[in-house]
């Protein structure tokens, strides 16, 4: 069985509780999505003296409110669940002496995976959201702007795709020393340590330097969104008439666009960082609580039998 297979099994022993947390997590993120466009209505109803678009910005903001709050009194007792199944899973091995370090490294590694899922998941989840949601509504305000978003998408794929090799190779350099730091720290080798440190701290610098210049370049194209889309609304104005709730939606879900992008490079970074945490791991089939206990039955039943 392929540790992709094993923590297919992990998801689906808690597949309930994952699907009602990602059932409210959609709908908050609808609701999120939708309260810039019925804002829009909101004030052009207003200015025509009707209360409609209000109350249906109301109805929204209220569906939002409710599946955000039970969703987040959700979370917790769902994912520490899951945590605690996946690290008791490979803690729970009879190990040599030797493979300690490379053990208390995993069970680091195994939070790092479950926080993937409860906070990272959702932001990309929240990112997807903002980014093809926001062009879909905006093609109800203006689809020169829909193009215009649509191109700069080309060059963040790319960007992404490169700074997705980089990170690749530094997220496991990090990850390779941090598998030795209890050998070196129970060899009580001073000079080891040191080094050791020195080497994670050398390679969370790289992973920063790296983080660093993928925002600088995703806000150039962020600014360039940004300008072009004020222009061609600019020149929309001029020939035709826009309600303000219209302008009110537009450059919301420009923003929204905009704060998609943003993400991608984090997205990428945190896809790495899991996919070089589920090599390490190396779950197996007998790890689970579930399969041990039927072995005990099994055997029990084995020594009865005359």
């Amino acid at each position: 069985m392929s540790r992709f297979d094993v923590l297919k099994k992990l998801m689906l022993k808690h597949r309930y509780q994952l699907v009602l947390t990602y059932l409210l997590f959609a709908l908050e993120m609808t609701g999120a999505l939708l309260r810039p466009f019925f804002l829009g209505m909101a004030i052009n109803d207003l200015m025509k003296n009707s209360y409609d678009g209000l109350i249906y910005l109301s109805l929204v903001h209220l569906l939002y409110l409710i599946a955000g709050t039970i969703r987040h009194m959700l979370d917790t007792r769902t994912y520490s669940g899951i945590y605690t199944s996946l690290v008791t899973c490979f803690l729970s091995r009879r190990i040599h002496a030797s493979e300690v370090s490379k053990l208390s490294a995993h069970s680091t590694l195994a939070k790092e995976f479950v926080d993937f899922l409860e906070f990272d998941l959702v932001y990309v989840f929240e990112a997807a959201f903002n980014i093809f949601g926001s062009i879909l509504l905006l093609f109800f305000y203006d689809p020169a702007v829909v193009l215009l978003c649509l191109s700069i998408l080309l060059p963040v794929v790319a960007i992404s795709y490169f700074y997705g090799k980089k990170m690749k190779r530094l997220i496991s350099f990090k990850n390779d020393e941090l598998e030795n730091q209890v050998n070196i720290i129970s060899s009580a080798n001073k000079p080891a340590m040191v080094r050791h440190y020195e080497n994670l701290r050398s390679w969370q610098i790289r992973i920063s330097d790296q983080e660093a210049w993928s925002f600088g370049l995703m806000e150039i194209l962020v600014l360039v969104v940004i300008g072009a889309a004020l222009l061609i609304t600019h020149q929309a104005m001029g020939s035709t008439t826009i309600l303000a709730g219209n302008l009110v939606g537009i450059y919301n879900y420009i923003l929204k666009f905009v704060s998609g992008l943003d993400t991608i490079p984090y997205t990428v970074q945190r896809l790495t960082s899991l996919s070089d945490i589920t090599k390490r791991i190396e779950l197996q089939a007998g790890d689970f609580p579930e399969q041990e206990e039927e072995k005990i039955g099994n055997e029990s039943i084995e020594t009865e039998l005359p």
